[in-house]
């Protein structure tokens, strides 16, 4: 009798670094350097910042190589908290992120890829076409990640390659040609006013991603070694970019160019390169979100696998084409429902900001209970002595748990104060899952 086809082992430690690099350089680091740079007052700081942000990434890596190794199934996050918690925290995790979360993310990158995309071939006006091309990547990317494994993860390695080829020539740039500012990095921002509570928020915003293996954990070879070494390898590679990046803004622009800036890469290039630098600018952009849009499209698509595996009404999600090698029902569900958050948003200016807010709550939260779960799991299996153990434990567990509490807390925060109508849609969606729980066989039987 044959095997049912599933997910196999061939994603190497390069495709695996490549995911998760791919992944956390988004676009983030050029739209938060600026608003970091205004909310501290000296380089020193700004600097300590990103390297603090890579410290406390590391530590969730860690946190999450221990996980991963002891359970290298597809699924990640929902692995995890379902063995920890119960079947109705994992089931739930799951329904948020089918209906929220992962759309979210998905549509809020494309977003930015379309607007950079429509400065690159503008064929209209207005925000209908920031919907198109958004939708369009989508679509693209999504069909890519239908034909198998192998077409996802080698358009991966090659948008992750040039985009760190882009944004080496954009460090070398800024630290050996262009121009130095007169004061150079011992300027101080005359107009900030410190506020190390939002630096903090948006550098771990900026950080966020790297989690993202552990959904594909079944198809790493050699899980127990390759896993842990693609999130220490691909944390401190993203970690000293984001360093180096902002040493090579700090000397071409300076503290108070930095703090005002609308685009800082293109304010950077502009002054060494001139005009022409925009288009170059645009592509690496667009280059990068498309790497990050794919990481996800690909990665979170097996988190609605492993639930349709455990859960007969769900079943549809949990099949995999043999002659495709991929979850084809999960990657086309994940994106109907992230073009039904674009088609709706896409007519807002701020559709970015309102996708990001839209996620980021639920999002903190199952982070918060992912690392709960490693002490649970240690309590509960002492004796196992498999894969890989998270050192000094459990100071760097509680360290990990803190730091997610905390932006738990200040993504509630957020959204109460801005008060988008996307607010009520978690707490309805929500509900509406704590209901089909108690509906589930697998889980009320």
């Amino acid at each position: 009798m044959s095997q049912p086809a599933g997910p196999k082992q061939q994603l190497t430690l390069l495709d695996a670094t490549s995911i998760i690099v791919g992944i956390v350089i988004g676009v983030g680091i050029y739209q938060t350097s600026p608003v970091i740079a205004a909310s501290v007052t000296t380089p020193v700081w700004l600097i300590l910042i990103w390297i603090i942000g890579g410290l406390l990434s590391m530590v969730g890596a860690l946190c999450y190589a221990e996980l991963a190794t002891v359970y290298p199934e597809e699924g990640g996050d929902y692995v995890y908290l379902t063995k920890a918690w119960g079947r109705r925290i994992g089931f739930l995790f799951a329904w948020a992120g089918f209906w929220m979360v992962r759309p979210a993310n998905i549509g809020a990158i494309a977003f930015i890829f379309a607007h950079y995309a429509q400065q690159i071939i503008p064929f209209r006006s207005g925000h209908n076409d920031l919907t198109i091309y958004a939708a369009s990547l989508v679509i693209l990317l999504t069909l890519v990640n239908i034909l198998g494994v192998k077409s996802g993860k080698w358009l991966q390695n090659i948008m992750t390659t040039a985009k760190v080829f882009g944004l080496l020539m954009i460090i070398t740039i800024g630290l050996f040609f262009a121009n130095t500012i007169e004061t150079g990095l011992a300027n101080h921002n005359s107009h900030a006013d410190s506020n190390l509570y939002l630096a903090f928020i948006l550098v771990l915003f900026t950080y966020g991603g790297w989690s993202n293996i552990s959904y594909v954990a079944a198809e790493v070879v050699h899980p127990g070694k390759n896993i842990l070494r693609a999130l220490v390898a691909g944390t401190l590679l993203v970690t000293a970019i984001y360093i180096v990046i902002n040493l090579a803004f700090l000397r071409t622009l300076g503290m108070e160019g930095m703090s005002t800036s609308q685009a800082i890469a293109s304010d950077m290039m502009h002054i060494t390169l001139g005009e022409g630098s925009a288009l170059f600018i645009s592509l690496l952009i667009c280059i990068t979100c498309a790497s990050a849009v794919n990481g996800m499209i690909f990665t979170e698509a097996r988190i609605y696998y492993a639930l349709g595996k455990e859960h007969r009404l769900y079943r549809l999600l949990g099949t995999w084409d043999a002659k495709l090698d991929a979850p084809v029902w999960s990657l086309a569900f994940q994106a109907i429902i992230t073009l039904a958050l674009i088609i709706l948003l896409g007519t807002d200016e701020n559709a970015f900001e309102r996708l990001v807010v839209f996620s980021a709550p639920l999002f903190w939260f199952f982070f918060l209970m992912v690392g709960l779960a490693l002490f649970r799991f240690r309590r509960r299996n002492k004796h196992i002595q498999a894969g890989f153990r998270v050192p000094f434990y459990p100071w760097i567990p509680i360290l990990f748990c803190l730091s997610t509490l905390f932006m738990l807390y200040a993504s509630v925060a957020y959204a109460y104060e801005q008060r988008h109508p996307e607010v009520y849609w978690i707490i309805i969606i929500m509900l509406s899952g704590i209901v089909a729980s108690f509906y589930d066989p697998e889980i009320s039987g």
